[in-house]
Order: structure tokens, then sequence, then C-alpha cells
């Protein structure tokens, strides 16, 4: 069996309350999912199609193609149902490989057991297969298999990504309490941006919005990023494929006429460390990045864009009181200063959002690390905006 030409259920697998902003990527790249659940939507493809998926999606983690659902009642059905796979096909010789898992069955507490059983499995398959034992580690840059496990269901995968996708690899220094690239990018797919008009970002820290803006607007792909994905550490793996679909991603993107983009922080080191992160992901000379107040940020009149803050939130002891006031100047902001834009407030603290002192019109949810936050829509009308 030829996983690059053999149809077979692919999971594509996401962050918590980002499965709707991936749902509509992987319907434009022309797939059709079949389900969608809370963290993540199937659909029916091959290892080809998984080559794209991974080169282009930017709110996924991973892309698992499915080899083999059976049913388990213990680590030892795994350890049978796995030896009898063919893994001399799929995987080089010499070859090394890691295993992965989501395990949720009462007969064992830990699931690096379950790992351990479906590693002994391969490695046993392969000795007597050829001879020799495959290398084994918890690095997840060869092959990697990936075993989902609940009660007595399994399934065996081939994770086609490796290390998560939701890091879009571009940032060089991530600054403090930095937002994941994923959830960036999809808490801009959830604004009403239409990607040309002005985008600001002040409080900008690293620069992973304003970054994940400008990737957004000229149709940049975070797989261009990445030069080691899982599926190259397949037997069939034909490098002309990928080669073919990177390079038909690099001449889609695109340039926007007079697209501005500011990001603003107080901070110079943080300035700086946000233009080295917008240098590598090639979109330095698109983003326009000044040290200031967030209130002293530059916002230009006469076209109705999107403001997007994503202030701190004061999860450790006696911040919040210090934050009353930052949100207070928030609303100020706005009032003053965004008239006729969409302004977006992303925080993890509802009580604070309060002191904005305007009424959301949307309040989306989204999940940072452990963190339940929202995304404040606010509709600034023309006549907010006035000299001070």
């Amino acid at each position: 069996m030829n996983l690059f030409t053999s149809q077979a259920p692919v999971t594509i697998t996401c962050h918590k309350r980002l499965a709707p902003y991936l749902e509509e990527e992987v319907k434009e790249l022309g797939f059709q999912v079949e389900e969608t659940f809370i963290t993540g939507v199937r659909i029916t493809g091959t290892v080809t199609d998984c080559i794209r998926l991974n080169l282009s999606l930017r709110s996924a983690s991973q892309v698992l193609y499915s080899l083999r659902r059976f049913k388990a009642e213990n680590a030892d059905a795994i350890y049978r149902e796995l030896k009898d796979f063919p893994w001399e096909n799929l995987l080089p010789d010499p070859g090394y490989f890691s295993v992965t898992s989501n395990v949720m069955n009462d007969t064992i507490n830990n699931s690096m057991f379950a790992n351990l059983r479906v590693k002994d499995a391969i490695v046993d398959r392969l000795r007597d297969q050829r001879g020799s034992r495959p290398s084994t580690g918890a690095e997840l840059n060869g092959t990697v298999i990936h075993l989902f496990w609940k009660n007595d269901q399994a399934e065996i995968f081939v994770d086609t990504s490796g290390d998560s996708l939701a890091r879009h690899g571009y940032r060089r220094i991530p600054g403090r309490a930095p937002m994941l690239e994923a959830l960036a990018a999809s808490t801009i797919m959830a604004t009403k941006w239409n990607r040309s008009s002005p985008f600001v970002n002040p409080m900008c820290g690293s620069g992973t919005l304003a970054i994940e803006a400008a990737m957004l607007a000229t149709n940049t792909r975070p797989g261009l990023f990445r030069t080691n994905f899982a599926f190259m550490h397949l037997r069939q793996y034909n490098e002309t494929v990928y080669l073919e679909e990177r390079g038909r991603l690099e001449n889609q993107i695109i340039e926007v006429p007079d697209l501005s983009i500011i990001a603003t922080d107080y901070s110079n080191q943080a300035i700086e460390n946000a233009r080295k992160n917008a240098r590598a992901a090639g979109v330095d000379d698109i983003i326009r990045f000044d040290v200031c107040d967030f209130a002293e940020t530059e916002v230009p009149e006469g076209k109705k864009g999107v403001m997007f803050i994503n202030p701190e939130y004061g999860e450790r002891l006696g911040q919040t009181d210090l934050l009353t006031e930052t949100y207070n100047r928030i609303g100020d902001f706005m009032k003053k200063k965004c008239g006729g834009y969409f302004g977006y407030v992303f925080t993890g603290n509802l009580e604070l959002a309060k002191k904005i002192g305007l009424k959301a019109s949307r309040k989306i949810e989204f999940y940072t690390s452990t963190i339940d936050c929202r995304l404040m829509e606010y509709e600034l009308y023309e006549g907010s905006r006035r000299v001070v």
C-alpha cells in the first residue's frame, strides 16, 4: 500500500476552540470536511494531501493519517494487533521513529506504557522482517506513529507533521508570555479584518499578531518556514512532490498595495525582538514598528480597519488593581482615536474587560494555555473620534 496515493481517514488536530477556523481553512483548500469536533476536523485523503495540509494550515497542530482501527481491551492487545502490521513497508531501513499517544483506558494509568507497547510491536516486527533493530526516541524528527486509544477502541496513525504545526517556525525571540502562533492566526481570522485595510496592534510584544496579520494578507503559508516534516521519513516519500507543492505556495504569495500594519510597544527591546521575528518571516518591510505608549499609537484616519490589542490579564496575585487603569485607558484610546474601526481586545480577565467602558458587540471564546479567554469586539463609530 502506498500511503501517498491511498485514500484513508485523516484527522487534523488543533488546540481547543480553534476548530471553527481550522474547518474554514481546510474547506478553503478544497477538502470536504466530514466531521468537526472540539479539537479538530476529519477528512478523507492521501499522504500527498497531508503534504499540502502541513504546508498550508495556520491553526492546525497535527495532521494524522489513519492506518488501522481496532478493538483493544488492554496494552497487550495493542501489541498483538500492531505486531502483525507491515511496518517494513512504511519505515525506512535503517530508520528512526518515535511514538506519541492520546490514551483514555482504565487498564493503564500512564500513557507512556501504551507508547512502549506500540514501540515494542514495531521494533519486534522490523527485527523479524529485517534482522535489525530500528532506532527509537522521543524527538519528533523522524517517522512518528500516533496511538489514539479510548476505552476499548484504538486507532493507529502516521503523524505526518512531527513537531506541532501550531508553532509557525519564524519566531526567533518569543518575548514574555507570547501568544501561540496558531492562536494568533485564528483570532485574526475571527475578526472582521478584510486583509487590505489597516491593522493596528498596540502592545505588540514579540510581534506575533502583526506578523500573522502580514502573513494572512500576503497569503504567506507558515509551512514554508519549516524544512522537516514527519512525512519526509516514510519509505515512499518523493521529494519532488513536496518541492512542487512548496513552489506552488511560494508563487501564491501576493503583494497588497498600500497595506498598513502598525505595531507598537513601550519597550525598545520588545520592538527590536519583533523586528527580528518579522524579518525571519519575510514581512519586516510590511510592518511599521514604533516605540511608544499604546495610547500614542498612530491610527490611520479615513479608513475602516482593525485595532487589535492583547493586554496583560492579571493572572498573578495583586496585578488586577494595577491593570484597571490600563483597561480604562484602552477604552479611552478606542473612543478617541479608533473611530470607524473595529476594536478587538483579547483578554483572559472578563472583570478587567468591564473597565474598558464600552459594550462589546461580540465575545468570541478562545483558550490560551489553560486560561479561558475572550476576544472582545467593539464597533467604533466615526463620531467617537475626536481631537484630545
